[in-house]
């Protein structure tokens, strides 16, 4: 019987490698890449509410409740109610946008840096296979 690597825990691994050299990069800013990911989802959406920031980033309304939380706790996030008063809107803040201002050219190195290792012709084969998923 042939024995196949576990195809789940080679992507788990190869997402822990890459989410390191990420979160690296960003250090300096003491946030990690899903925090800075979350900004920038943030940041695109604009005042966004937290049903719609869960169902964007796949993430249940506790959780994402949970990271949002902890982002207005570090300043960069605020949470304020919509139009509708039921709903919890979630806004950038001044420091929010600085961080992802000054993050942008570490993660901008860091891609660099992924796809000097890689080559272009394998970061767009790693694309192609995991939009097939």
């Amino acid at each position: 019987m042939i024995v196949l690597p576990c195809h789940c825990m080679n992507l788990r691994n190869a997402a822990r490698k890459v989410s390191a050299l990420y979160d690296a990069a960003l250090e300096p800013l003491g946030i990690t890449i899903a925090q800075f990911s979350l900004l920038r989802r943030v940041e695109r959406l604009g005042p966004v509410s937290l049903t719609e920031l869960g169902r964007v980033t796949d993430h249940d309304r506790s959780t994402i409740g949970r990271n949002v939380r902890l982002l207005e706790k570090m300043g960069l996030l605020a949470q304020g109610k919509g139009k509708d008063q039921r709903e919890t809107m979630v806004t950038l803040t001044a420091e929010g946008r600085r961080v992802l201002a000054e993050g942008a050219p570490l993660w901008d190195a860091c891609q660099a840096r992924i796809e000097d290792r890689l080559g272009l012709e394998r970061i767009a084969a790693i694309a192609d296979i995991l939009t097939a998923l």
